[in-house]
């Protein structure tokens, strides 16, 4: 088989080919390519040595692609479309500065913020725009590079994933509602006191009867409770003292550090769905995603 580098020796000659089909024109082809006339017209002949075959009728002020010339030209701009979308798209790659992660208003707000300064400090060429929503979005139909999502581990198959935190989740409380209320000795006594209720709308989630199961308690009542279905909300309703609620620690564990919020119970319920970084399968990241991929990976555990 005779090598495609002897076949067709000028990419040159298949890109003038092209734009001269495109418009029925030498001299059209010509201005758009920034070439002479003459240039687009010695490829084009040079082509039509190479192939043995007459690509173009020579017309008075124009051209016209014979009958092979028009079935040749049909694949070399299909190859060519082709080849300059993937060129594009890789230079886009290589000249973006800011990356995007998609994570819930909960992640960005109780995760990220607290290490915001130090991934400026770490990766201050890069901006990072974090997108929120109240739903998990199909990040590679959004053309997103990087999310964040609880699932079972293997449970992608259109993304590549990493593990970044586990999903550990223990009662916290407030200290304005600890001074009202005795701390309870035991997970069966928080019955007696009044909980507060993720009902998350869209991502599944543990809730109080999950937790309390998993103490081997029965699940509570839901008299005396208060249901609120924004985690963000969830815990400023915790912090003003208004009850006790559940603390997803890769999330609470900085405010029970600092003393906003206290563990009321040793009892922590771990699931098997952990939180892990995500990336669609089917396309490179970027070198700055990589890097804000890479980034987040180091994070694990601090």
């Amino acid at each position: 088989m005779e090598s495609l580098r002897h076949l067709l020796p000028s990419a040159g000659a298949l890109i003038a080919f092209e734009a001269a089909g495109r418009h029925g024109s030498f001299t059209r082809a010509a201005e758009e390519l920034a070439m002479s006339q003459a240039a687009v017209s010695l490829a084009v002949r040079g082509l039509e040595e190479t192939l043995g075959v007459r690509l173009f009728h020579r017309r008075h002020r124009r051209v016209e692609l014979t009958e092979a010339g028009a079935r040749f030209h049909a694949d070399v701009a299909l190859g060519l479309g082709t080849i300059r979308k993937s060129a594009e798209e890789l230079k886009a790659l290589g000249g973006e500065r800011h990356v995007t992660l998609s994570a819930s208003t909960a992640f960005a707000s109780f995760w990220m913020l607290p290490r915001l300064a130090r991934f400026r400090a770490d990766l201050p060429e890069i901006d990072l725009r974090i997108q929120t929503g109240e739903r998990d979005i199909d990040i590679g139909a959004e053309n997103i590079p990087l999310g964040v999502r609880s699932a079972p581990l293997g449970a992608f198959f259109a993304y590549e994933a990493e593990w970044l935190a586990p999903e550990r989740i223990e009662a916290v409380a407030g200290p304005a509602y600890l001074e009202q209320h005795a701390p309870p000795e035991c997970p069966a006594d928080l019955l007696r006191h009044r909980l507060i209720h993720l009902e998350e709308p869209y991502r599944p989630c543990a809730d109080w009867g999950d937790w309390f199961v998993s103490a081997g308690v029965a699940r509570p009542s839901r008299a005396n409770a208060l249901f609120i279905n924004d985690y963000v909300l969830v815990v400023q309703a915790v912090i003003a003292g208004e009850g006790v609620a559940l603390g997803w620690k890769h999330l609470t564990d900085r405010m029970v550090e600092t003393g906003v919020l206290a563990r009321v119970t040793t009892h922590v319920l771990e699931t098997a769905t952990p939180f892990q970084l995500v990336w669609p399968r089917d396309r490179a990241l970027s070198p700055q995603a990589e890097q804000v991929r890479d980034w987040f990976l180091e994070q694990r555990g601090g």
